[in-house]
């Protein structure tokens, strides 16, 4: 350090001495203030996480469809021509066409790191009288599980699926009182029926997936189904997930198929998301003018109570620039202290929260990673709005005539 920065600093430091209560009251606000901002955000950031994790356990990020089937009129006429009229065509199941090679082509894709056909449609879920509606999944097992992440919400059994084999959900399972190794009747609206074994019962913590998924082998669903070699989807698992709707756009571009992503299918979520992060950085800005100011109204006050000393510095060849950094060294100093005595409340707090936030069962609410890059931010942020609340009490400070100074 340097000679000039040296004094700089004993007066800076002897000022906020002699201040000291005024000292503590602003170190502590900008500490709860800094608190309160990486607290939130770190919850805020667990429950998006925790949200986004749930809603990919049971859906693929992007899922591949036949394109609709439109009926086209032969005649000639406007679309308010009575002869024209033409209702719109009733969607059956359908294979995609050519839909290994649609596989071979997405898997080239650099972001993709899952690709798995699905046989998918409704059926009936029979067991003596009771009688449930379900959505039959066919799977392969050897793609599919890089996808979805059933096997790690099985309960109970196993999670691969052969030909007379079907795994249900906890609630399904409830419904029909039925257990590993109990015999099940799956049927099609077609009246196509197998019997099957449970061999397998999971749980996504979702009711109405839980009691209207089933899965059963790809031949055994396009069987049932009358899609004998055929996929009627295709589902895709991305590196990020936030980037879903740009991949399923350039999928689309390159194919005639029908391409959803789940942020397109979950728009509702993505709403209340993007409301949530509005609040959090609107309550972020309120936060830090909130410190800017307490900085710089302990300055400015500083400033007035210090005007001899200042005076006596300017006359004895402190040069303005000189005075100026003093006060910035405090704003500076301040925030930087304040911001470190944030991040430890905000680290004791999300432990605090990490042990009482739990579910019945004793499982975390949701995971809270506490991000070493969020205190690292924050501190930056606290040190760098004390430098510039610090300009103007400064710039008055380096303006004292010391003449007037020392009179005053």
């Amino acid at each position: 350090m340097s000679p000039l920065a040296l004094f700089e600093s004993i007066v800076a430091f002897r000022f906020m001495r002699e201040g000291l209560t005024q000292t503590l009251l602003i170190v502590l606000g900008v500490a709860l203030g800094c608190g309160v901002i990486i607290f939130m955000s770190a919850l805020l950031a667990g429950m998006q996480a925790n949200i986004v994790r749930r809603t990919l356990n049971y859906q693929a990020p992007i899922q591949i469809l036949a394109p609709d089937q439109v009926a086209r009129s032969l005649r000639e006429g406007g679309p308010d021509s009575l002869a024209v009229q033409i209702q719109p065509r009733s969607q059956q199941l359908r294979s995609i066409d050519q839909w290994q090679k649609v596989r071979a082509d997405i898997a080239r894709i650099p972001d993709v790191i899952g690709v798995t056909p699905v046989v998918s449609g409704p059926g009936f879920a029979r067991r003596g009288e009771a009688t449930k509606s379900v959505t039959i999944a066919g799977i392969e097992n050897e793609t599919y599980f890089d996808v979805i992440a059933l096997p790690d919400k099985i309960v109970a059994g196993r999670h691969d699926v052969g030909p007379l084999d079907i795994v249900i959900g906890i609630e399904l399972a409830k419904d029909l009182g039925m257990a590993i190794g109990d015999k099940m009747s799956l049927t099609t609206a077609a009246g196509v029926a197998s019997t099957l074994t449970v061999t397998g019962i999971f749980d996504f913590g979702n009711k109405g997936v839980n009691e209207r998924n089933v899965y059963v082998a790809l031949r055994t669903a396009q069987n049932l189904l009358d899609l004998v070699g055929g996929a009627s989807s295709i589902e895709v698992k991305v590196r990020d997930p936030f980037a879903a709707e740009t991949i399923a756009q350039g999928i689309r571009a390159s194919h005639d198929l029908e391409v959803d992503s789940w942020i397109k299918t979950n728009a509702q979520f993505f709403s209340a998301m993007a409301a949530q992060i509005l609040a959090n950085t609107l309550i972020r800005i309120f936060v830090g003018l909130t410190v800017a100011l307490g900085i710089a109204s302990v300055l400015v006050v500083s400033v007035v109570q210090k005007s001899k000393e200042i005076g006596i510095l300017r006359a004895m060849g402190t040069a303005r620039v000189q005075v100026l950094r003093v006060f910035l060294i405090q704003g500076g100093f301040m925030g930087l202290t304040g911001s470190l005595l944030g991040s430890l409340l905000a680290w004791g707090f999300l432990l605090l929260w990490r042990g009482i936030a739990k579910n019945p069962d004793g499982t975390p609410l949701f995971i809270v990673i506490i991000e070493p890059s969020l205190f690292a931010i924050a501190c930056v942020g606290a040190t760098f709005v004390g430098i510039l609340a610090a300009i103007v009490p400064a710039l008055r400070a380096a303006r004292l005539d010391p003449a007037v100074a020392i009179r005053g």
